[in-house]
């Protein structure tokens, strides 16, 4: 029985293991990979500390503390949780399972993907949900970008060092991305962006040639070889939704100020959790609040 599972390997999981070692909680470990989805990034530069790290670098980084601290209070599984039940019983990919008498949910989320007619069908076929693996392939094409949010101006900034041309398209008239990085990225003479434009269907024969979109109240082609998508995230909480209420998006209900969920004994941290903002630092503070509040929790008893 171990005092508590950590499941998630981003910067919440790996903080929240950090502060777990330091206080010698008997802890299990779970998590696939270490970095979550910053490791698809190819620079990072608002991690506190750190004036820029690459995604692969950054979980490479995250893993190598956690190890450092490990000793024999943390035990570290790779694998997939497939199910947390009352208990608390952790059932995982490989068959393995563990018990624990708190449980820290932090696997972050997911990339949404495109629903519109041809998006399933081209998908790797030049529709990508990662710029940093798929990027280069597209070297003196014409790409796109779908989304205006932080995730979609980086992704336009990293194609600008392979494409031909960028075009971002933004279904309002207003970018959810910093102002400082959309005035930098927008600056590039090879990049574009069009506002109010809601995609509507990808053609192509083997590979992508043509985005429909609508704008201005009619349709509109444009096109390109490469469609790449960044239009949000996905809680990955499926694996605890018969055991946690989930608000209407799959997002894990928590206390900000403990981030206990609304069953005793489980919290969770960072951007699987219905926390009003997401990023890296904050995923990492809300599992540092999370431990002093598991540890007070279990002394308690």
């Amino acid at each position: 029985m171990f005092d508590l599972a950590i499941i998630g390997g981003g910067p919440a999981g790996v903080s929240a293991g950090i502060y777990a070692a330091r206080k010698k909680l008997k802890t299990i470990f779970i998590t696939e990979s270490f970095g979550g989805q910053s490791t698809d990034s190819m620079g990072i530069e608002n991690w506190i500390g750190t004036k820029n790290i690459s995604g692969p670098d950054f979980g490479k980084m995250l893993e190598e503390h956690l190890r450092s601290v490990a000793g024999d209070s943390l035990e570290i599984a790779i694998d997939k949780v497939t199910n947390v039940s009352q208990g608390f019983e952790i059932n995982t990919e490989s068959g393995k399972k563990y018990s624990s008498k708190t449980v820290l949910v932090a696997t972050g989320s997911t990339r949404r993907k495109l629903e519109i007619p041809g998006a399933k069908e081209f998908e790797n076929k030049g529709i990508s949900y990662c710029a940093s693996c798929d990027g280069p392939l597209f070297s003196n094409q014409d790409v796109a970008v779908i989304g205006g949010g932080n995730a979609g101006f980086e992704t336009a900034a990293q194609l600008l060092a392979y494409a031909k041309s960028v075009t971002l398209l933004n279904r309002s008239d207003i970018f959810k991305a910093d102002e400082a990085t959309v005035e930098k990225v927008l600056a590039h003479p090879k990049m574009k962006a069009i506002k109010n434009a809601v995609p509507k269907e990808i053609r192509g024969n083997k590979f992508v040639h043509t985005m429909i979109y609508h704008s201005g109240g009619t349709d509109h082609e444009l096109k390109v070889s490469g469609i790449f998508v960044e239009i949000g995230l996905v809680p990955t909480t499926w694996f605890v939704k018969d055991l946690l209420p989930l608000n209407k998006i799959g997002q894990i209900i928590v206390d900000p100020k403990t981030q206990r969920t609304q069953v005793e004994g489980v919290w969770a941290a960072g951007d699987s959790t219905d926390g009003l903002y997401h990023q890296n630092n904050i995923a990492s503070g809300d599992a540092v609040r999370a431990l002093e509040d598991i540890y007070l929790f279990l002394r308690a008893k």
